[in-house]
């Protein structure tokens, strides 16, 4: 296809939203003219092919400089890029109104990836009012659920185009066999994982408060992996609460299915997502997943209840109960992620693959 793609993501963390732009990337850059991907974490280079050209700085000391920061020289960096050729498709992964209104000052063509829902970051008045004219502003925009697509029309009057994370379930079946350390050591406990990163979205919070009260009720273990600035609040409530010898925190892995393929039980406590990697991957290793109610994604990935449990965010009273259930009806409960799993079509690699390229022709 002869177009030309630039893909802006000043910063590249090792997320679920990072996952989706190395896949949509790689895929787009076999089928199009050219793609280039303006970041300035060059660290994460072996994660594209090489038909992806990335767009950087020389130095890699930017690297360690704060996102907003790194917003900025990446914004520098595609007003550079526009003004040599106006002749190009934008697509952003983050600092979406940034880029459109960059886009849109040259009449540049943009399509915004938005990856989180509304409710995540649209509670400043003055904030509402700036997305609520910048998303009008773009030429399309995708989001990666259909509740994610409601919520958008209901907050800011915006059609939006689903297009789901896909979903490659051969490369998770095959990275989960690969040798990787163990981290629960009895067999008998119930084994209990929640991966993502150590902030105020996750609230990691919530799952101690309901581990905290389960500990002298049944025999677990819980392994929680990640990193981020809320680290040591996290280990400081363990200690505090002695749950060392029920829970241990481990940095974030490159590849996470080893640990899933451990697992009894994944469990996911986010106050916001868009559509969470980390279930539809603990399904297709068919995991029971226990999750937080929270807008979007985890009702539409566990058919609104039939395919594992959800809870209101925050409740950690609701959430203790669900995963005692689940250990006193594990079979009861492995017939429920049955029915998640044989949903997971939806969700299929290449079908929404295409689906973005779709869009580019269109």
């Amino acid at each position: 296809m002869k177009k030309e793609v630039i893909i802006f993501m000043p910063s590249i963390e090792g997320g679920g939203v990072e996952k989706n732009l190395f896949l949509v990337s790689n895929y787009l850059a076999k089928r199009i003219k050219s793609l280039r991907v303006i970041t300035i974490s060059k660290k994460y280079r072996k994660k594209f092919s090489k038909s992806v050209k990335l767009i950087s700085l020389e130095s890699n000391i930017w690297d360690n400089f704060s996102r907003r920061f790194k917003y900025f020289l990446s914004i520098v960096l595609l007003i550079k890029e526009i003004l040599k050729n106006k002749k190009i498709v934008v697509m952003s992964f983050q600092a979406n109104i940034y880029c459109i209104l960059i886009c849109k000052l040259f009449s540049i063509k943009v399509i915004s990836r938005s990856n989180s829902a509304p409710i995540g970051w649209s509670q400043n008045f003055f904030k509402k009012k700036i997305f609520g004219v910048g998303l009008k502003l773009a030429d399309k925009i995708i989001v990666n659920s259909i509740e994610f697509k409601r919520d958008l029309k209901k907050e800011f009057n915006v059609n939006a185009t689903c297009i789901y994370n896909p979903l490659n379930k051969n490369e998770i079946l095959t990275k989960s066999k690969k040798k990787s350390a163990r981290i629960f050591k009895s067999k008998g406990k119930l084994r209990i994982l929640n991966i993502g990163r150590f902030t105020d979205q996750k609230d990691q919070l919530t799952l101690l408060k309901s581990l905290n009260n389960l500990k002298n009720h049944i025999e677990f273990e819980t392994c929680i992996v990640g990193r981020g600035k809320l680290k040591k609040k996290l280990q400081k409530y363990i200690v505090i609460n002695k749950l060392n010898k029920y829970v241990k925190i481990i940095d974030y892995v490159d590849n996470p299915y080893p640990l899933i393929k451990q697992t009894n039980l994944f469990v996911l406590s986010s106050k916001f997502e868009g559509l969470p990697n980390v279930l539809l991957e603990s399904l297709v290793l068919k995991k029971f997943v226990i999750s937080s109610d929270c807008r979007t994604g985890p009702k539409e990935i566990l058919l609104n209840g039939k395919g594992g449990f959800l809870f209101d965010v925050g409740d950690y009273k609701s959430l203790e109960k669900k995963i005692k259930y689940f250990f006193f009806n594990q079979s009861k409960c492995q017939k429920m992620m049955i029915n998640s799993y044989k949903s997971l079509n939806r969700f299929d690699y290449n079908k929404n693959l295409k689906m973005y390229l779709d869009l580019f022709k269109s």
